[in-house]
């Protein structure tokens, strides 16, 4: 599970692994109180795309657009998120005042929309390992399982 959290709000068990996904380091914020595992830069949005943006809401659908483009073009930057989560819960930190609005948004949808795309992987031993994914998605595949 991936999910989304501001900088400033405390640190809790269930965040899991915390990524910090600015390009900026957090205003005013120590490296201890964010208490991040990791920082990726990268998978921000350029700094092009940010300034541009500059958190205006009328341009929120292109910014979101321009955003997932970059994504697209670099999937080396996401997918070790993406891994992330399939060992537990990974929390993308940004730092912007608006909740609804910012590039951590963009990149947990996109990283669902990736998931979604992904073949059901197994893992364990044996003939009968466990499938991987969400209880939704086990559910799914039980129920098609059954139906055969």
């Amino acid at each position: 599970m991936i999910k989304v959290k501001r900088t400033y709000d405390l640190p809790v068990a269930a965040d899991g692994r915390r990524i910090l996904v600015e390009r900026l380091w957090p205003r005013g914020m120590k490296k201890e109180a964010l208490a991040a595992d990791a920082w990726m830069k990268d998978v921000a949005p350029s700094t092009e795309l940010r300034k541009w943006f500059d958190h205006r809401v009328e341009r929120w659908d292109e910014f979101r657009r321009r955003y997932q483009d970059e994504l697209n073009a670099n999937a080396d930057v996401w997918k070790p998120i993406l891994e992330a989560g399939e060992r537990g819960p990974v929390t993308l930190l940004y730092s912007a005042h608006d909740t609804l609005h910012n590039g951590a948004i963009v990149l947990r949808d996109y990283l669902a929309a990736q998931e979604a795309r992904r073949p059901a992987r197994r893992r364990g031993s044996g003939a009968s390992g466990a499938m991987r994914g969400s209880t939704e998605e086990r559910r799914h595949g039980e129920a098609r399982r059954r139906s055969r």
